[in-house]
């Protein structure tokens, strides 16, 4: 497994706490904005950064995952 892969992983289990309301699966709410828009960012290097500065462009369960991000 290379280590972007684990990085997206690692990436996914953070979100893991989303309210599973907001989205039928939080574990993977970002995962293909993340691919998309941020796939060059090693976790602590700012993901969540990247994804709000792209946040026009994401997924509405994207975005919805980030704001219930944002409430905790």
């Amino acid at each position: 497994m290379s280590k972007l892969s684990l990085a997206a992983i690692a990436f996914v289990v953070a979100l893991s706490g989303v309210d599973s309301a907001q989205s039928a699966d939080p574990r993977g709410a970002c995962k293909a904005d993340y691919d998309k828009f941020c796939a060059g960012i090693a976790p602590g290097g700012g993901i969540v950064a990247c994804l709000n500065g792209k946040r026009d462009q994401l997924s509405a369960t994207c975005k919805a995952a980030l704001d219930s991000r944002k409430k905790k």
